[in-house]
């Protein structure tokens, strides 16, 4: 149980890590400071909804269809050593290029009425298909490999959402002299790959 639930955790959290349009709008809020708690809620319960999707959706199809387990477990592993790479390569492509922008770019709108912040937000939440590729797809199908404890894995993966994303927000102050240095998010690439090419060895190996 404990296993599934820091499986949960882990691959909810990498998934996340990954620089988006999203990350950099709530980091952009928590800067400025702004509906911050609205903001970090609206990721989350997002996440979460696709998340209790994906885990309880994906177990239902695989006992329907028993040979779909397999094909989205070697799927899920291509699609992390891609994930991986492409993490791999913007963190090369950061120590080559030191003095570059670190590709950063949060959203301009949404700073000012709540409403208005609560709505890009969920669109670049909703509206981002990868969203569904990272929650309902694969960690759906990762979820098959926890049997009996798929719901203790899904419950890892959202705890990991709801603490990325309110760590990022109200720590988003103290993160900004570091994150102000491309060496930083080289470093964060780095992480990333590592844990989404270790999550796939242990889906080809461990499956």
């Amino acid at each position: 149980m404990l296993s599934a639930a820091f499986g949960g955790f882990a691959l909810g959290l990498s998934l996340i890590l990954a620089i988006g349009a999203q990350n950099a709008f709530v980091l952009r809020q928590g800067l400025l400071g702004a509906h911050v708690l609205a903001i970090c809620l609206a990721c989350a319960l997002s996440d979460a909804v696709l998340i209790t999707v994906g885990v309880a959706g994906f177990a239902a199809v695989s006992e329907a269809l028993p040979g779909i387990a397999p094909l989205m477990r070697w799927g899920g592993a291509a699609f992390l050593l891609i994930y991986g790479a492409l993490s791999f390569r913007a963190a090369l492509r950061l120590a080559a290029a030191p003095g570059a922008s670190t590709g950063l770019e949060p959203a301009k709108a949404g700073t000012g009425s709540l409403g208005r912040a609560l709505a890009t937000c969920l669109a670049l939440t909703w509206l981002n298909p990868h969203v569904y590729l990272d929650t309902v797809l694969l960690l759906g199908s990762v979820s098959t490999q926890y049997a009996d404890h798929r719901l203790v894995f899904g419950i890892g993966a959202v705890v990991a959402s709801f603490a990325f994303f309110f760590g990022l927000g109200y720590g988003a102050r103290l993160l900004r002299p570091l994150f102000a240095k491309p060496s930083a998010w080289r470093a964060l690439e780095g992480i990333v790959g590592v844990t989404m090419w270790a999550i796939a060895a242990e889906l080809i190996f461990g499956g």
